[in-house]
């Protein structure tokens, strides 16, 4: 009984080791800029991946919307909300880019859970 508590504890050790481990490895993703407060009204939409592309920067930019931060939409549909950090660049980017439909971007960071800790995001052209 010993040796099996211990074989488990040495087994959970070494994943939350690997876990640890691969939390903080740097990632590079392909999106779709999209504010929160849109897409926590549109995420549900079965058409919400067109929806994202078509998304206007003037509505991003907007009070309301820029106040909810935002977030990137990849092409494996998945929503990866931005840190502080990310949420400045990305405001940033809005302001400066002459797109005025569907901001597509590549960010450079690390993923915890459904947020992004942006390092780097440009626009893609």
């Amino acid at each position: 009984m010993t040796r099996k508590i211990l074989a488990s504890g040495i087994i959970l050790a070494f994943a939350f080791v690997l876990y640890a481990q691969n939390a903080n490895k740097p990632v590079t993703i392909e999106g779709y800029i999209i504010d929160n407060a849109c897409a926590g009204s549109h995420v549900k939409d079965p058409a919400f991946g067109e929806r994202v592309k078509k998304h206007s920067t003037s509505c991003a930019l907007s009070p309301n919307c820029a106040k909810s931060g935002y977030a990137v939409y990849t092409a494996d549909a998945k929503l990866y909300k931005l840190d502080e950090a990310g949420n400045k660049s990305a405001s940033e980017l809005l302001k400066d880019t002459d797109t005025k439909v569907g901001v597509a971007v590549t960010i450079e960071g690390t993923i915890d859970g459904d947020i992004i800790k942006v390092t780097k995001i440009t626009e893609k052209t």
